[in-house]
């Protein structure tokens, strides 16, 4: 199969633009990139999927989320108004969770999934809460995923908060999946062992997760600093800063991703970098909470790999990619800030962090790499090439722009229709099952 017909940015290491361009797929890997000229010429007789100009883009990658997320959107506090980070946790996030079943996991799963490839994002990690449904709750993720299309890698947060045996399920949760996921060696699920934050977590809790862990050969994926409430807990029950917690604990190391770290000192981003372990920035989720800044310039700096997601505010990378790039400036009050950082947490690390769940490349467009593209709908009114796409991405192009999404040569939208979700079905049942969830919570 030949899809092509436009400008095509490979992103990457071979990092090309060709003005018009195309890929051959076969097995649901891209095979070869050249002109579009040249491929149908090579390969006439092959099904042919012409663009016709418009723009070609490797799949949007979003390095962490919450599906589970997806039934809050213009949820009733009920009078509350939460001032702190820790009163939102308390008060929203902490009850709604608790709330949810499993039809309602596999459902905002779904309403997640929709809106991530109608947003051009492709590979998800995800990561879940559902005290009250612990088992089972992340094959019921598993299996949205795999009718959405996409590629996703999953977990359960593991917390001490709702007491022993949600802990004990937890852990059990995410130790099965991860088994089961390797057994499986799907292209499009894998797995990791999730945690809730150092704050919620007992040192025993810790322990057991490192054994499970280091005998299932995985990393972690857990909140790191997010809030002050983090680092005050663990210097007042441990008498040590968040990361040197977790570094004592053994779940840091290059398996494991450290999502916000927005309250860590420079001994701490040196033990970051020290062991390998990536960072996640969440600019949109952070600048909603009032959490604070994440120093990411000063971790790219040091070499930390730092990635870009949304922390289940939205599945649009597009809107995640301009909040980074804005708030680096703002917060900088340098206007110069927010280019470098921007091209490199996502175009360079988001691809790093996914290498090391997926066993092809994500998030570029080369020979051997994952047939995951988008084709954008933006005609520029100046020039448009390899030096300068990145101004047309954070100042004109968007998620409303995507037109067609591609994952594994198969198209899951085209002309901006959903061609393996009933997106009317789906959302109508959310709503009926959002309304139920509202009443408990």
């Amino acid at each position: 199969m030949l899809i092509g017909g436009g400008p095509l940015f490979t992103f990457g290491k071979e990092d090309k633009f060709l003005e018009n361009g195309g890929v051959r797929v076969e097995g649901g890997l891209i095979q070869e990139v050249d002109s579009w000229e040249q491929l149908l010429k090579r390969y006439p007789q092959a099904e042919a999927h012409d663009f016709k100009g418009g723009i070609i883009i490797p799949g949007m990658t979003c390095a962490h989320h919450h599906f589970y997320s997806s039934l809050a959107r213009g949820i009733d506090l009920k009078g509350r108004s939460p001032k702190k980070f820790g009163e939102i946790l308390q008060d929203l996030w902490w009850r709604l969770d608790k709330c949810l079943t499993l039809e309602d996991v596999y459902y905002s799963a779904k309403v997640a999934l929709i809106d991530g490839i109608k947003c051009g994002t492709t590979a998800i990690l995800d990561h879940h809460a559902s005290p009250k449904a612990i088992r089972g709750s992340l094959e019921t993720i598993a299996q949205a995923v795999r009718e959405a299309g996409i590629r996703a890698c999953l977990c359960y947060e593991v917390s001490d908060r709702d007491g022993p045996d949600p802990a004990r399920e937890g852990l059990e949760e995410n130790a099965e999946f991860v088994a089961r996921a390797k057994e499986e060696n799907s292209d499009y699920l894998k797995a990791t062992f999730g945690l809730h934050a150092s704050f919620t977590l007992s040192d025993a809790t810790l322990s057991l997760a490192r054994e499970l862990a280091q005998k299932l050969d995985t990393g972690f994926h857990i909140h790191v600093a997010e809030g002050e409430e983090d680092v005050e807990n663990s210097l007042n029950l441990y008498g040590k800063r968040v990361v040197e917690r977790l570094y004592d604990s053994g779940i840091l190391g290059g398996k494991t991703l450290a999502v916000h770290c927005i309250h860590v000192d420079d001994r701490e981003i040196g033990i970051l970098r020290e062991t390998g372990t990536m960072v996640v920035h969440n600019p949109s989720s952070n600048m909603n909470n009032a959490v604070g800044y994440a120093p990411i310039g000063e971790m790219l700096k040091k070499g930390i790999i730092v990635g870009l997601g949304t922390d289940g505010m939205s599945s649009d990378m597009f809107f995640e990619l301009k909040t980074a790039f804005l708030l680096q400036k703002h917060q900088s009050q340098d206007p110069r800030r927010g280019w470098e950082e921007v091209r490199r947490i996502y175009f360079e690390n988001n691809p790093k962090i996914f290498k090391k769940f997926f066993p092809r490349p994500v998030g570029e467009l080369s020979q051997g790499s994952y047939a995951d593209l988008v084709v954008l709908d933006y005609n520029p009114p100046t020039p448009l090439g390899k030096e300068n796409f990145l101004g047309h991405l954070l100042f004109a192009i968007g998620s409303g722009s995507v037109r067609d999404v591609v994952v594994g040569g198969r198209f899951l939208m085209k002309d901006r229709i959903l061609l393996h979700m009933d997106e009317e079905k789906i959302m109508a049942q959310a709503r009926k099952l959002a309304r139920k969830l509202w009443e408990r919570f």
